[in-house]
C-alpha cells in the first residue's frame, strides 16, 4: 500500500507532489533540487555545491524512514548543462564512495527553478 513521506529535514514539496512515497519495501524520492530546508535555492552556487545540497535532501528523506544512502538502488540525475558532469560527478562520488547505486545522468536542458541539477533516488529497505 502506498504511503507518502514528508519530513521537515528536507525542503517541502513546492507543487502537487510528495517528497517521497513508499510501499514499505521500496522508497522513491521526488527530484530534489538544491533547496535548503529554509527554502533558499542555491541556484547561484557552483554545480558541486548544488549537487551536495540535493544529496543532503535525499539523505534526509531516507533517514526519516530509517534508511541511508547505502540503501539507494538507483539515482536519476538531471543536469541543466552536461558540461557540468565532471564537477557534479566529483561531488556525487563523495556520497557514494563504495558500492554506488546504478545511475542515469542526462542533460535536461532546463531544470526547475533555474537550478543546475536535480536528483531523484530509489531505495530499498530489503
Amino acid at each position: 500500500m502506498k504511503r507518502t513521506i514528508s519530513t521537515d529535514d528536507a525542503p517541502a514539496a513546492v507543487g502537487a507532489y510528495s517528497q517521497a512515497t513508499t510501499n514499505g519495501d521500496v522508497l522513491i524520492t521526488a527530484g530534489q533540487l538544491p533547496l535548503t530546508t529554509d527554502g533558499e535555492l542555491l541556484d547561484d552556487r557552483p554545480v558541486d555545491e548544488q549537487t551536495r545540497q540535493c544529496l543532503e535532501n535525499v539523505e534526509a528523506i531516507l533517514e526519516s524512514e530509517g534508511l541511508s544512502l547505502d540503501d539507494v538502488l538507483k539515482t536519476t540525475v538531471f543536469l541543466d548543462d552536461i558540461d557540468d558532469f565532471d564537477a557534479f560527478n566529483e561531488a556525487y562520488g563523495e556520497y557514494f564512495e563504495e558500492d554506488p547505486p546504478a545511475r542515469s545522468a542526462v542533460e535536461a536542458g532546463a531544470v526547475p527553478k533555474g537550478a543546475a541539477v536535480e536528483i531523484e533516488a530509489i531505495a530499498s529497505s530489503e
